[in-house]
């Protein structure tokens, strides 16, 4: 089930269906590598090992931090450390600290945020959709991003719908 779950989560992001931010993207890096060696790091030592800018790197930890994925300590030997296992960690929670709750439409979320909500009778499907790429977000620990299958391993079979 992981491996499905996994693939499918691949599928999305590749296939641009499903499209996260950039920042949402350093943040998933920077995670995983806050959980290679376990030691606590700071903001200019994270972004020079993901090549990211300092700022860009420091804006996104203080979002993991608020959202209490990180611990955060200041001063000379300050830094950020992960304030969990990464087992422990879904990748759901990591998008959410960044973006807000995950859902592909507005109305998904919440109803009233929709100006087509009075005509539209979609939202309860919309829901469901939503609720089904969370699910398989939730599913994909930090762990498991850290220990990706590598670039020689088979890549996945995408299969569209588009056939033109």
């Amino acid at each position: 089930m992981k491996r499905l779950a996994i693939e499918t989560v691949l599928i999305w992001y590749y296939m641009g269906m499903l499209r996260i931010s950039k920042l949402t993207d350093y943040a998933i890096l920077l995670m995983v590598e806050l959980t290679r060696d376990g030691e606590m790091l700071s903001a200019q030592a994270l972004a020079n090992r993901i090549h990211v800018e300092a700022p860009t790197a420091s804006k996104v930890l203080k979002l993991l931090a608020g959202n209490g994925l990180l611990e955060s300590y200041r001063g000379a030997n300050g830094g950020y450390r992960v304030s969990r296992a990464a087992s422990d960690i879904s990748v759901a929670e990591i998008i959410a600290a960044i973006e807000g709750p995950i859902a592909m439409t507005e109305c998904s979320v919440e109803a009233g945020l929709c100006s087509q909500e009075d005509n539209c009778d979609l939202r309860s499907n919309w829901q469901r959709i939503s609720q089904a790429v969370a699910q398989a977000l939730r599913e994909v620990s930090l762990a498991e991003m850290s220990a990706p299958q590598g670039r020689n391993s088979s890549p996945l079979q995408i299969t569209t719908l588009n056939t033109a």
